[in-house]
């Protein structure tokens, strides 16, 4: 099935179909999220300002190089999960996890992925199981992707694979709770989305909690959700940051790294918004 087209001009296109051709041709395996596959899936639709590639963080740098082969401009924005592919203002993200390195792209998101097309090329689509799972942790201040969550459950809930949802969760089950509560308010005559043992089970794991015992350290695991809005809790109530190791999977370089980057843009847009 093919994507629509959201807004792309001709030369923007031309760009993106050249991209996603030269990646088929080095034979690097990739999947389309973003836009794209929110349009696919659920008949959101929305402009674009780039094209989201997913790879497998083996094989980016080889996409990469395969793009730069051919003259485009390419960089590793983040070693933890994003690199670029740029054409003058026009950009394609190739990515290998979420900013938060929780949602990392491996063989199961290609195992599940369905086939389709964007601008007339032939290509395989995030598994919306993995798409929520990447999305559902996005809640920075000037970016919230909680009604693409509810969008997609709303959509292929009475097909998605719960079961492999909640693995992915792993331990981070509060946060899809979090969506799904909330999916029975802003849906509530079409709750039966959501399976009723689904629910009874992440309830069930709430209400055990409420006998156990605090944690032993001050955890703040705000920053896997939004990298700024609990920089406080870090930088002066002495909590721990969740990203990081033990808690998380990052070390302190790599997140610290990603806060620089996002206080780059975040200057970025304002300077473009004068």
């Amino acid at each position: 099935m093919a994507a629509r087209d959201l807004g792309v001009d001709e030369r923007t296109g031309a760009f993106y179909r050249d991209v996603l051709r030269r990646l088929h041709g080095a034979g690097v395996p990739f999947l389309i999220g973003g836009a794209y596959a929110l349009e696919y899936y659920t008949a959101v639709t929305r402009p674009v300002k780039d094209i989201d590639v997913f790879t497998r963080s083996a094989d980016r740098n080889r996409a990469l190089a395969a793009l730069a082969r051919v003259g485009y401009e390419t960089e590793v924005t983040s070693p933890t999960w994003l690199g670029k592919v740029r054409q003058g203002e026009e950009f394609v993200d190739l990515i290998s996890s979420s900013g938060n390195a929780i949602a990392e792209v491996d063989d199961e998101w290609f195992a599940h992925a369905e086939p389709g097309t964007v601008l007339g090329v032939p290509i395989d689509f995030c598994p919306p199981e993995e798409t929520i799972w990447s999305k559902s942790y996005v809640m920075e201040r000037e970016r919230y992707d909680g009604a693409d969550v509810l969008h997609l459950v709303r959509a292929r809930g009475a097909r998605m694979n719960w079961e492999r949802l909640l693995r992915r969760f792993g331990p981070h089950w509060r946060v899809l709770l979090s969506h799904l509560v909330l999916f029975g308010f802003v849906y509530p005559n079409e709750q039966r989305a959501v399976p009723d043992e689904v629910m009874r089970e992440l309830l069930g794991r709430l209400v055990a909690e409420l006998t156990q015992p605090p944690a032993a350290s001050p955890l703040c695991q705000g920053t896997l959700l939004s990298k700024s809005q609990y920089r406080i809790d870090i930088e002066r109530w002495g909590y721990h940051d969740g990203r990081l190791k033990p808690f998380g999977k990052m070390t302190r370089r790599q997140a610290t790294a990603i806060d620089r980057e996002s206080k780059s843009a975040s200057h970025c847009k304002t300077y473009r918004s004068l």
